[in-house]
């Protein structure tokens, strides 16, 4: 099954401050990983966040996460933050 993609208006302006190697490499990974098994748990990519019911997972592209939610057909990426902002990110946005 194909997934859509779509990019909060949050993500849009996170992944615009990514230089253009880590955008490259973060767009590579997000049609790699999210296409078609955004679900698909893996011990070093694709974690399941518990305890939140926003974001629901997060893809790790280096030192980059990928925070995302998935509905029926379609993935939402909420934000793509570095490794340091992460749990900051999480503090402020995540939903329980």
């Amino acid at each position: 099954m194909r997934y859509d993609i779509i990019f909060s208006r949050e993500a849009v302006n996170d992944f615009k401050k990514l230089s253009a190697r880590e955008r490259a490499t973060v767009a590579e990974a997000i049609e790699q990983h999210l296409r078609h098994e955004p679900g698909k748990v893996s011990k070093s990519r694709i974690k399941r966040l518990r305890d939140l019911e926003q974001p629901q997972y997060r893809l790790r592209v280096g030192e980059i996460r990928v925070f995302y939610d998935i509905q029926k057909e379609t993935v939402e990426v909420l934000a793509v933050v570095s490794k340091s902002r992460a749990a900051e990110w999480l503090d402020d946005a995540g939903e329980q």
